[in-house]
């Protein structure tokens, strides 16, 4: 076990690294040619991710993402084994003045149904994002643009709040960033996956050729698509849903699908590495897991019974001083995942431990610290704490890290815990219209870039909603976001999540890697679990 654990730990640091160091893990997209063409066999991937919303104004998590991934056009991308940024459909993207952001788009360009693709529907795509601001949505991530103009049809100028921002680019190529037909898309409301599959909106690797929600799409590949990352190496794609892991681990060992990612169980991952007719690959991780605290339903919240903000920061204080992390990673996910200290992850810039330092001892338990947070706001215990879950987003060992939750919090006899779990897309729903007084996140990275664990998170409480606020906190996310000097941007994104620690919108629990099983015969899915965080089905054939 230890031997996996020094083995994860180089993994994850590498999340935080340039994307140069990566570049030489191209697989067959690499370069923005393709080996096969649009040759080959068809590629079957499975998840038991789940698809929100096919609009890119109505979605903001990875079964979404990965969708739109495929057949969508970015103004930025980056190449397999790669996480810069570089133009995608663009031919060229930068700033030409400390708060403009100039993109030329490249010629001929056009969508799937045959309109034309060009400025009017890049303008278009980000302005709906911004307007509509679905609280299911990304528009958190494009809270720096002021303006956005497009003076002819292959020029686009984004006018920025704040110069100098650091993440723009990346910006451009993350949940937020795909370009929509404006011929297609209303520009006040979401529309339908079956109204967006109907007008063939795509533009990118892939069309979708048949969509039924959460259970089967398939791919074809677009044969006009002029951007990064070139023709697929295969011929088409599926994406099939399962709801049980343990069906998804059955078919890739009976060769019924080619990639199995997004979720396994530790357990299952370790079975199916001993079977000589796959392959586990793993990638550079991101993924954090963390408790969610809603400010306004929590026990002493601000719309709850006998709401008094000292007595709620206890509670949350004690909870983070009675979490085990080790004992989670090691017993429940058998090392795949580490203890998380803070809220920026291991292997980013500026990362700390900032709640190794205040709660707990050493990283371990401390039932005597909870106790005395919540005598000294006076606190009457055990206190009454609504704890919900998610079994199918994040995987069927979500139950078990949340027993060991309910059990650490209720040993220490100040907590009795009523655990519950609803199914994604209603808990996905349910977590922002203040359903749940403490629940279950997870967060897989939009780009590689410390930023992503903050900007969408906290200021003006973020994609969350869970009603917490700090203008010092605002503020130095806001400075950070902007600093060019690197050291002074270390030392405020290490700043911010000190007093991130101290306020506890969020616990911090676990920090993973991205983890797929192929088939043994199956190339280039290492090439794409990369800093990125994106899987492009167009980088894999067999």
């Amino acid at each position: 076990m230890a031997t996996n654990k020094i083995a994860l730990r180089s993994v994850i640091a590498l999340a935080g690294v340039s994307a140069l160091a990566l570049t030489a893990c191209t697989g067959p997209s690499g370069g923005g040619t393709s080996t096969g063409g649009s040759g080959g066999t068809t590629i079957a991937y499975g998840t038991t991710d789940k698809v929100t919303a096919l609009d890119p104004a109505g979605s903001y998590d990875n079964g979404s993402f990965m969708i739109m991934n495929q057949v969508f056009p970015f103004l930025m991308n980056s190449k397999p084994g790669s996480a810069e940024p570089q133009p995608d459909i663009a031919e060229s993207a930068e700033f030409t003045s400390p708060t403009q952001f100039t993109v030329k788009l490249k010629s001929g360009l056009k969508w799937a149904n045959g309109h034309v693709l060009d400025s009017k529907d890049v303008k278009f795509s980000f302005d709906r994002q911004i307007k509509i601001n679905d609280p299911n949505g990304p528009a958190s991530l494009l809270g720096n643009i002021a303006s956005i103009a497009a003076p002819d049809a292959t020029t686009v100028v984004f006018t920025l709040k704040q110069a100098n921002d650091q993440t723009f680019a990346q910006i451009l190529s993350s949940p937020a960033g795909p370009i929509v037909d404006d011929e297609v898309f209303p520009a006040d409301k979401l529309l339908s996956d079956e109204d967006i599959v109907k007008g063939k909106a795509f533009a990118g690797q892939y069309v979708i050729d048949s969509y039924n929600k959460n259970t089967l799409v398939s791919f074809k590949p677009y044969a006009d698509y002029k951007g990064l990352l070139g023709a697929p190496a295969n011929s088409g794609a599926t994406v099939k849903y399962y709801t049980d892991q343990s069906n998804m681990k059955l078919e890739i060992q009976q060769g019924a699908i080619d990639v199995a990612n997004r979720s396994l169980s530790a357990t299952d991952i370790d079975d199916l590495k001993k079977d000589s007719k796959l392959k586990v690959h793993v990638g550079p991780g991101g993924e954090m897991r963390y408790v969610v605290f809603n400010y306004d339903t929590m026990p002493f919240g601000a719309k709850a019974q006998g709401a008094d903000p000292k007595k709620a920061q206890a509670v949350r204080q004690a909870v983070a001083n009675l979490v085990d992390r080790q004992a989670i990673a090691d017993q429940v996910y058998k090392g795949t995942y580490l203890p998380l200290f803070s809220n920026v992850p291991s292997g980013f810039l500026g990362a700390n431990t900032s709640f190794k330092d205040l709660y707990g001892t050493d990283g371990k338990p401390d039932a005597d610290k909870a106790k005395k947070a919540l005598a000294d706001a006076g606190v009457a215990t055990p206190v009454d704490l609504k704890l919900e879950y998610n079994p199918d987003h994040y995987g069927k060992s979500s139950g078990d890290e949340y027993a060991m939750v309910k059990d650490q919090l209720e040993k220490s006899g100040l907590f009795k815990v009523d655990l519950q779990s609803a199914e994604w897309v209603t808990y996905n729903k349910a977590s922002k219209a203040d359903a749940y007084p403490v629940y279950q996140l997870g967060w897989f990275p939009d780009f590689s870039d410390p930023d992503n664990y903050l900007t969408p998170f906290f200021p003006k409480g973020g994609f969350m909603n869970n009603h917490y606020s700090n203008p010092e906190v605002d503020k130095l996310i806001a400075k950070q976001l902007t600093e060019k000097d690197k050291t002074q941007r270390e030392k405020d994104i290490q700043d911010v999540q000190k007093l991130l620690a101290q306020d506890i919108s969020t616990l911090p629990l676990l920090q993973g890697a991205q983890v797929a099983v192929s088939g043994a015969n199956v190339k280039g899915v290492e090439s794409t679990l990369d800093a990125s965080f994106k899987f492009r089905l167009g980088s894999v054939s067999k």
